[in-house]
């Protein structure tokens, strides 16, 4: 614009110089010039000031939001994806529907005694078709931003989410991506549309068996990638199978589908000989081949019933049970909610199996090494048990016990007594404290995976004089997220505190203080307390300073002035002001410094090292 504008201006100019126009006409020109240039100039002001908000704030927003969306890693247990997969695996089911429409497509033409294709049939089927191809290409989008389980951890739990970008990709490269992209490819599209208007003539004929090819080999894999997706969703879920008879009617769903697609393969490859179809004259005769193909598939129908009947059995029981349970007391609803939500929970991940009497009933040597395939790995990741030796991480594995804790679920409450030392796998909880609700005091915390609460059980534990009462808990401690965790009860840490005091008592001490919510908090306000001593020890010296300099700068000035008593005056009432001011500050000061040791008391600190003295 400024180029553009120079170049007029200049013109004009030129213009003026060599006389051609007269003097108003080459003064209206000039102030149209003139006019013009302001509004150009500022039109450029205004479209690089817009330029530069989208490039500073609103265009990063947008682009961040778009691209940056794009480049999170999906849980593939959350709330979003668990929705997208049944969206999914309803589009995949419609999908295989409409499929079998581009069999209809070559018909019969009466007068000619040929095939022909029905245009609408082909509008239809190839519209349907590209509309279900969007949710493939999604699905495929969204594959390379899932992560997934590692397969080492899943002894306990849902396991640990991968999150790396390379190991998703060249997972998903190996897996199920040949099979999306050939289950996405338009290829019955490309035929009717394109290939088969384009032949003519005896070629025409074998149009039908490219049709029945391509429309079989996408066939395959779009019904193939229909069970992972299945299962996937049960199991996160449970939709589809909360009776046998559902997935019983889910199966027999695809059985016709897939029996409607074979014979209308079958039926298609007679339509080659252009005659007429000459009917069976024995009608009493039913074909073997149906009977064996029904009787196959009721045999396969009714193994699955028997197989999931009995466990979906004891699931129902229980639920009703509790549901009659929550009825009879007279539960509010989100305490129902809050009861089913973990019931559901606890079905997903451990399917209904009581571990724990599974393993009691078992030897000893056996369950000692069942637990620590299970355990051993997932204790490591805690930093309280990097230093122990094998002999103590086979009793920590033997005591134990896998905890599951839903959304918005207290694990342990401020004030209460701690009965159990969690260390967490998986999850986000909510620390919290007042200190007891007397000082005003609040802190809270983030803990996850790896971290642990209840150290209040270890002091008592460790304290070889400890009384039977159990410690109170400090602090308010809120699940967040879906918590998995190992659980230590209060006789099984006194057993293994016994044990601690024997190995590497400093770094256990270093690494107790680190990790410990106590320790960390007492810390804070420590070093805060601190801080504010040494801000109002400057402060007095900085106000001390100032009131030196104000009486020497009075007393110099008080020679040469010729009110000495006004002088005086205004000096005596300047250092009054300030030391009142400083003494105000310093009482200030004196019970700040007795507060903090009654906001927060210092950690009762486990004795390590009692038996080695």
């Amino acid at each position: 614009f400024q180029d553009w504008n120079s170049e007029k201006t200049c013109e004009g100019h030129y213009a003026n110089n060599n006389g051609i126009n007269s003097g108003k006409f080459t003064f209206a020109i000039n102030s149209f010039s003139e006019k013009f240039q302001r509004g150009v100039e500022s039109g450029s002001e205004r479209i690089k000031a817009i330029r530069k908000s989208f490039k500073s704030s609103s265009f990063n927003h947008v682009v961040a939001k778009g691209f940056g969306s794009s480049k999170k890693v999906l849980d593939p247990q959350g709330p979003f994806l668990q929705r997208w997969n049944k969206i999914f695996v309803l589009s995949c089911i419609i999908a295989v529907s409409i499929d079998p429409l581009f069999f209809y497509v070559p018909v019969v033409n009466d007068d000619k005694k040929c095939l022909a294709l029905d245009e609408k049939m082909e509008t239809t089927a190839c519209v349907l078709r590209s509309f279900t191809d969007i949710f493939y290409i999604i699905h495929i989008i969204f594959q390379f931003r899932t992560g997934f389980i590692a397969p080492s951890s899943r002894v306990f739990g849902r396991g640990v989410l991968v999150e790396d970008s390379q190991a998703i990709a060249k997972r998903y490269l190996r897996s199920y991506f040949l099979i999306d992209v050939l289950a996405v490819l338009p290829l019955p599209q490309l035929v009717i549309l394109i290939i088969i208007p384009e032949m003519s003539g005896l070629k025409s004929l074998n149009t039908k068996n490219l049709l029945k090819i391509v429309v079989l080999f996408q066939y395959l894999p779009r019904v193939f990638r229909i069970y992972p997706l299945y299962k996937e969703v049960t199991r996160t879920s449970g939709i589809l199978t909360e009776t046998a008879w559902a997935g019983a009617a889910f199966n027999l769903f695809l059985y016709m589908l897939a029996s409607h697609v074979s014979s209308l393969d079958w039926f298609l490859g007679l339509l080659g000989t252009c005659f007429p179809l000459k009917g069976n004259s024995h009608a009493g005769k039913v074909p073997v081949g149906i009977i064996l193909h029904a009787t196959a598939h009721f045999t396969v129908t009714m193994t699955y019933l028997q197989s999931t009947t009995t466990r979906l059995e004891e699931m129902r029981v229980k639920r009703r049970d509790a549901e009659q349970w929550m009825s009879h007391r007279l539960l509010p609803e989100n305490l129902r909610e809050r009861i089913r939500r973990y019931e559901q929970y606890r079905w997903q991940e451990t399917r209904g199996v009581d571990e724990e009497n599974l393993l009691r009933n078992l030897p000893k040597d056996l369950r000692r090494d069942i637990k620590r395939h299970l355990c051993l790995a997932l204790l490591m990741r805690v930093p309280m048990f990097e230093k122990m030796d094998e002999q103590l991480l086979d009793a920590m594995c033997d005591r134990l016990k896998p905890v599951l804790y839903t959304e918005e679920s207290y694990i342990v409450r401020e004030g209460d007594p701690v009965d159990e030392m969690l260390f967490i796998m998986r999850g986000k909880l909510l620390t919290v404290t007042t200190n007891g609700g007397r000082t005003g005091f609040f802190n809270s915390e983030y803990l996850g995976a790896g971290d642990f609460c209840g150290e209040e059980l270890l002091t008592w534990a460790l304290d070889p004089h400890s009384s039977s009462n159990l410690p109170i808990s400090t602090r308010t401690v809120r699940a967040l997220t879906e918590v998995e965790a190992f659980a230590l009860m209060a006789d099984d840490l006194k057993f293994v505190a016994s044990q601690f005091r024997r190995l590497h008592s400093k770094q256990l001490r270093h690494t107790f203080r680190f990790y410990s919510q106590q320790w960390r908090t007492w810390a804070a306000c420590f070093i805060q307390a601190a801080w504010r001593r040494y801000s109002k020890k400057k402060l007095e010296e900085s106000l001390r300073e100032e009131e030196n300099r104000l009486q020497d700068a009075l007393a110099n000035a008080g020679g040469s002035s010729p009110s000495l008593g006004a002088t005086i005056y205004a000096s005596r009432f300047a250092a009054n002001a300030l030391r009142a001011l400083r003494r105000n500050r310093s009482r200030k000061a004196r019970v700040t410094e007795r507060v903090p040791p009654l906001l927060l008391q210092k950690p009762a600190e486990p004795d390590f090292t009692a038996e080695e003295q």
